[in-house]
């Protein structure tokens, strides 16, 4: 996943935003087609009798593509996939706001490291002199991102107990897809070849990223996977320092382990409820 990134970010401030959507999703198709192949889920096990929560939970999905990607053109790769890792906090209490699960002190806990890291985070960028909040804005639609996915995820959970793994995957990627080709009449651009090489290897990452994903969730459980996925920001740290050159700010430094605690303690919660 973290080389998805990286290749978008090495094409965000050249190509139009549902464009980079649209070559993500089309070409992550292709390895998800292969699996579901395999696994003998091709085409029997794209049938669903919820189609109603599948669309939910796409057009969740596909927003946050769209979101992620538009904060990840505005902040550093690190800044924004920090940013993401709310997601599991705030999906921790959307369960309890939406599905009416108990509150704990977990959760409590949760929300609270993670958004004192945003906080820290953020911080430096309010003095942003006027006409200078372009990070403001990315650290804002990366929020609004993780919260969006975070309800994607609780429909994930949903719809994981009757539906295909590979048939929810498949439906987000179509989704995404077509919300990018929707963006055609705002223009896009005809792609050099790097460009085009790179905006076909985001579509192959995020796709054998998801098989990943997939995989290792079949054979761990969650909450032995976790920390596997916050070590995984050390990717976009050593692309922010050695291919992008941008360095790692102070509020950075001070907001990670932050965010990271918050996003672990409710992690911690999904694995006590599982013993």
């Amino acid at each position: 996943m973290a080389g998805m990134f990286v290749s978008v970010k090495a094409v965000s401030e050249d190509v139009p935003l549902g464009q980079i959507v649209f070559f993500r999703s089309f070409f992550a198709i292709l390895p998800l087609l292969v699996f579901l192949w395999v696994r003998g889920e091709f085409p029997g096990g794209l049938a669903t009798k919820r189609p109603g929560a599948h669309f939910l939970r796409a057009s969740f999905g596909a927003l946050a593509l769209f979101g992620s990607f538009a904060a990840l053109a505005r902040l550093n790769l690190a800044e924004a996939v920090l940013i993401a890792q709310l997601s599991p906090i705030l999906m921790a209490v959307g369960a309890a706001v939406l599905l009416s699960e108990r509150l704990t002190q977990w959760r409590i806990w949760g929300l609270v490291f993670g958004f004192a890291g945003v906080i820290v985070l953020v911080w430096p960028e309010l003095s942003a002199p006027r006409g200078e909040e372009t990070r403001m804005i990315g650290y804002a639609i990366g929020f609004v991102a993780a919260a969006l996915s975070a309800l994607a995820l609780l429909m994930v959970r949903s719809l994981s107990r009757s539906e295909s793994p590979g048939a929810i995957a498949l439906y987000f990627v179509l989704a995404s897809m077509i919300g990018g080709v929707l963006t055609l009449p705002w223009g896009w651009m005809m792609p050099d070849y790097r460009t085009l090489v790179l905006l076909i290897l985001s579509g192959l990452f995020g796709g054998f990223g998801h098989i990943a994903m997939t995989l290792a969730f079949r054979y761990a459980e969650a909450s032995r996977l976790a920390p596997f996925e916050y070590v995984a920001l050390i990717w976009p740290v050593l692309a922010d320092v050695f291919i992008f050159k941008t360095g790692l700010a102070p509020a950075f430094l001070l907001a990670a382990p932050l965010i990271l605690i918050g996003a672990l303690i409710a992690s911690a919660e999904k694995g006590r409820s599982h013993q």
